[in-house]
């Protein structure tokens, strides 16, 4: 029994030295794709946030989902990396958003705002786009940001 009870300690300890430190799902996703920096150009002001850019099909999938909170200054920048009409919901999306459907020349084509936190409801873009800005709830308005204004972004410099 004793050598069963040190076999059965030691394959556990070998099993939590494999495992990292924390598990990925813990880890801010801010962290993993980083922060680049946008601009907004509305009405003769700037509006600067720091967005993580989604660029693969896993990324685009995972968005903002399961996250409880977003800093008013922060975003989520969806790259499409082609011009074409796209929908996006909120399911598993704890957060009002505002999404901004952006153009290949970086004007803003239209915003859904406050969008419903867990609906599975798709938000089309209206039109052609080439990516999506997702603000916290509120924030366009806040700002005065509306269909038109210009955003800035090495995205929109291909």
């Amino acid at each position: 029994m004793r050598a069963l009870s040190f076999a059965t300690a030691c394959l556990a300890w070998a099993l939590l030295a494999l495992m990292p430190a924390a598990p990925l799902q813990a880890q801010p996703a801010a962290t993993a794709a980083g922060l680049e920096p946008l601009v907004i150009v509305s009405a003769g002001s700037r509006h600067t946030f720091q967005v993580e850019v989604m660029r693969t099909p896993d990324q685009r999938a995972r968005g903002l989902m399961h996250r409880n909170y977003l800093p008013p200054d922060r975003g989520m920048l969806f790259d499409f990396a082609r011009t074409e009409p796209v929908a996006m919901w909120m399911e598993n999306t704890f957060i009002p958003l505002d999404m901004l459907f952006i153009r290949a020349d970086g004007t803003i084509a239209r915003i859904a705002e406050r969008t419903e936190p867990l609906s599975r409801r798709t938000i089309p873009s209206g039109e052609p786009v080439l990516s999506v800005l997702e603000i916290n709830g509120g924030i366009a308005e806040k700002l005065g940001i509306k269909p038109g204004d210009k955003v800035e972004h090495a995205l929109f410099k291909r």
